[in-house]
């Protein structure tokens, strides 16, 4: 389904404790090599004289981390397992063919090699897709590789696929040659996205982890929510949102932040089910959440020709609110139950915490600036990086040793060989729909379906992404939808940022989705509880997931978009909404009382769909406008309003609901 190293015990991006291989040094070579000449590029450094064409860079770059990928994993997808004659030989065999293309990178753009390909050139073209192809089987897993393999030799049968799904047709020659020597497949959006600002942003959180930015923002979680009810899982929710944002990975966030949270929730009197559901959702959102976010929301920088800061500064509501969703959901789950908070010698104290890691607050300070005030987000990381470092001298607890610096070195060298992986091979799909001209065609039939439907056309949308999000990782799933669906949604008139973002958190659902829910089920494997039940939980706390998507993408002013007066109004009633559902799904309400007993569901439901109502201002595509929503969503909610103050007036059995 995903990669096999998504459920191992070891946090992705993390190199195997030990005496350090042959394969490690080389995979430090290959590391610091590909980000010198990263800075050089970025920053035009011209160390040495070297100068280098966009097409050149992004050849050599990935074909250093394509060879990486081959000594990271094995033949059966397993990080850092052992590597053998043929991983070796496969990392020579990139580095000789990668090393082909960029050095015939000239003669390729004078002479249009992409279309007339010579023939040295084209067997070249072959040996290094089919590296590729086969490194996205190893870092990418078995289905995304079955996908990206089929539409990478599209264009060699698009002319017998019957319509809409029929396009030009090319030879195996001038399609692979197309693949490898244009900058529209391998080389294209998403390898441009990689090596402009992606890099940067990998490191800076590989150094943040290593100089202590980790416990730094887990104490800074247990200070300021530890103590309160169902405080453990408040905790869960604040740790795993700042580290995912750092990493961009669920499967790692939950394997780095699950260790601790998980267990103290389970000692706090939190279900298992519970636990890893809480870990799993908290982590899901921390990739969707700025400053950071993942690597996606660089590539969709780079589809939207906008700067990253218009990405981070839209998708900051959304992400709150599906926080908020979770935060009252766990704090109605622990008032419902009548859990406590952890013990007063189990949290730090906030005044001492922020004492000792003002520094990470600067440093995130510096990142903000650059990226939101100077608009230089490729430059943001690095220099936000060198302050981490020199800052990082004068704190004895986390100041950098040379066995720290190799932690780093390999950290950030094993992401960027497994992102590279996936990247190029999703290319490929970006270059067969652009060899065959499929993208037009698509939308076209999409829009002819839907009619003058939008509505009809984001439910298309949505399932379409969740189905593809259960094969894909989030980047590569994302992109073939930005290339397949966005336009579709575009031309049905909304809003360009909103439907990019629809996108993202609709390939994002199915990490605490069964049947696939990988989130959830890595969170359940250390809470010791069935995947499935994790799983069905976690499409209960992140509930919220769905909704918003639907709620942005026809109330863009929740993305910003729109007059101070209309953002406001709109954030305020979404808060308030989202709020309510939570409450009903949990059946109690925070400061009023329990939604138990006789008639509860009812009570629950009619609060839920009141909030709904809330949330929804306006519905455009029903004819629906706010002052109809607000006085339905008014009516809904009143009663369980009531009877939930009523009964907050009367002892409540801490057994209540269960």
């Amino acid at each position: 389904m995903q990669t096999a190293q998504d459920l191992s015990d070891e946090p992705a991006g993390q190199p195997p404790e030990g005496r350090l291989q042959l394969r490690d040094y080389a995979l430090i070579a290959l590391t610091v090599l590909a980000v010198a000449m990263v800075i050089n590029h970025l920053f035009n450094l011209r160390l040495f004289g070297i100068v280098l064409l966009d097409g050149r860079y992004l050849n050599i770059l990935a074909s250093l981390f394509l060879a990486g990928s081959f000594l990271i994993f094995d033949i059966r997808g397993k990080r850092f397992g052992p590597t053998s004659l043929v991983d070796w030989l496969l990392a020579a065999l990139s580095l000789a063919s990668g090393s082909y293309v960029a050095a015939n990178a000239m003669t390729n753009l004078n002479e249009g090699w992409e279309f007339a390909a010579p023939q040295t050139a084209t067997w070249v073209a072959f040996v290094f897709a089919a590296l590729v192809l086969e490194a996205t089987r190893r870092a990418g897993g078995l289905v995304l590789a079955i996908v990206v393999t089929v539409l990478a030799f599209y264009p060699t049968f698009a002319g017998h696929v019957p319509a809409p799904f029929s396009g030009f047709q090319s030879t195996l020659s001038e399609a692979f040659s197309y693949h490898v020597y244009s900058s529209e497949s391998i080389f294209g959006i998403p390898m441009k996205a990689f090596g402009g600002v992606v890099i940067g942003f990998i490191i800076f959180g590989a150094v943040l982890q290593q100089t202590g930015g980790g416990v730094f923002f887990n104490d800074l979680a247990l200070g300021l929510v530890g103590r309160y009810r169902g405080g453990a899982a408040k905790v869960s929710i604040f740790a795993s949102g700042f580290m995912g944002s750092m990493s961009g990975s669920v499967i790692s966030n939950v394997l780095t932040t699950g260790v601790v949270s998980i267990p103290a929730m389970r000692r706090t009197g939190f279900s298992a089910k519970t636990a890893a559901a809480t870990e799993a959702c908290a982590s899901t959102g921390g990739v969707l959440m700025p400053p950071i976010m993942g690597a996606t929301a660089f590539v969709m920088a780079s589809f939207l020709s906008v700067p990253y800061a218009e990405i981070a500064i839209a998708a900051a509501i959304p992400s709150a609110l599906f926080y908020f969703a979770l935060f009252a959901q766990i704090d109605s789950y622990a008032a419902r139950r009548d859990l406590k908070g952890l013990e007063a010698a189990e949290v730090p104290r906030l005044r001492d915490t922020l004492r000792s890691g003002w520094p990470y607050v600067l440093v995130f300070g510096l990142l903000i600036f650059m990226m939101v005030v100077m608009r230089q987000e490729t430059a943001a990381p690095f220099y936000s990086v060198l302050l981490l470092l020199l800052i990082n001298q004068f704190m004895p607890g986390h100041r950098m040793t040379m066995r720290k610096l190799i932690g780093i070195v390999m950290a950030v060298g094993s992401s960027l060989a497994e992102l590279t992986a996936v990247i190029l091979g999703i290319g490929l799909i970006v270059g067969s729909f652009s060899a065959t001209g499929l993208a037009g065609t698509l939308v076209n039939e999409l829009l002819f379906i839907a009619g003058d439907n939008v509505f009809i056309l984001l439910v298309m949308g949505a399932a379409t992404a969740f189905v593809f999000g259960m094969g894909m990782t989030a980047t590569a799933c994302y992109i073939f939808l930005a290339i397949v669906l966005a336009p579709a949604l575009e031309a049905g008139g909304l809003d360009r940022m909103a439907v990019h973002l629809f996108i993202l958190y609709w390939g994002m659902v199915s990490y605490i989705t069964p049947p696939v829910a990988l989130g959830a089920y890595a969170a359940a494997t250390l809470a010791g509880t069935s995947p499935m039940k994790a799983g069905f939980e976690a499409m209960r706390l992140g509930s919220i997931i769905y909704l918003v998507p639907f709620l942005f993408v026809l109330n863009p002013a929740l993305i910003g978009n729109s007059g101070a007066v209309e953002v406001a109004l709109a954030v305020s009633c979404a808060f308030l909404g989202v709020g309510m559902i939570s409450m009903g799904l949990q059946g109690f309400v925070s400061f009023l009382g329990p939604l138990d007993g006789r008639g509860g569901m009812v009570l629950r439901a009619m609060l839920a769909l009141g909030g709904f109502f809330f949330a929804m201002p306006a519905m455009p595509f029903a004819g629906v406008g706010f002052g109809t929503t607000a006085l339905l969503g008014l009516a809904l909610v009143a009663l369980p309003l009531l009877v939930a103050y009523r009964r907050g007036r009367q002892p409540v059995p801490a057994e209540a609901g269960q």
